[in-house]
């Protein structure tokens, strides 16, 4: 993928501390925002300098980190922000950000399966429905093809995080079916990590 040097930032990571990975802050190549790494995308040079999403954030090397906002990583990609923070040429595939939205969307099912199988998570409007009732749904993980007044009526007077990150069709893999609008996680860690790892996907998804 061509990239384009951007003068005004060249030398912007030179200062970078050693230890910039330790600590509770991530310091974004782009914005230079310092967040907690929940809130990033860490990426190493892997081999042959290519340019190697770190999604769980455990893979050896320097990690260079974006904020999980739109529009940031076109941003890296147009300055060439990953060449600088890695002092090198680092290589891409031309569909990088395809590839990065659809590592993140089977990161978010595997998660979505694990709280499956661990009884966690449920889908259907019936079940979903149980468990709002019983006060049980810590997360909604509403399919993002899904009707919203249907939606609408399922959540009725209930409040909770609610995010729309997948389409009904994988959502319904997760599940063993060929389709799901509607799944509830229980309350919890679980929940929580689920919803950060939607916002991430939301984040990086190429624009439609």
């Amino acid at each position: 993928m061509a990239e384009e040097e951007d003068p005004q930032g060249q030398g912007a990571e030179e200062n970078e501390p050693q230890d910039a990975e330790k600590g509770p802050l991530r310091r974004c190549i782009v914005t230079r925002e310092s967040l907690a790494k929940e809130d990033m995308l860490r990426f190493v040079v892997g081999p042959e300098n290519s340019l190697v999403p770190d999604l769980a954030g455990r893979l050896p090397g320097r990690g260079m980190w974006l904020k999980a906002a739109p529009g940031v990583l076109e941003q890296a990609l147009k300055k060439g922000a990953f060449h600088r923070a890695a002092k090198a040429q680092v290589k891409l595939p031309e569909n990088f950000a395809a590839i990065l939205a659809s590592m993140l969307e089977q990161r978010l099912m595997d998660m979505l399966g694990m709280a499956r199988r661990a009884g966690e998570s449920v889908a259907g409007w019936q079940k979903v429905q149980e468990w709002l009732v019983a006060g049980r749904v810590g997360l909604l993980v509403e399919a993002s093809d899904g009707s919203p007044a249907e939606r609408a009526r399922l959540i009725g007077g209930h409040t909770m995080p609610v995010v729309l990150a997948l389409p009904s069709e994988s959502l319904g893999r997760v599940f063993g079916r060929g389709g799901a609008v509607h799944v509830a996680v229980a309350k919890g860690r679980l929940a929580e990590s689920i919803a950060r790892e939607a916002a991430r996907l939301k984040a990086f998804a190429p624009a439609s």
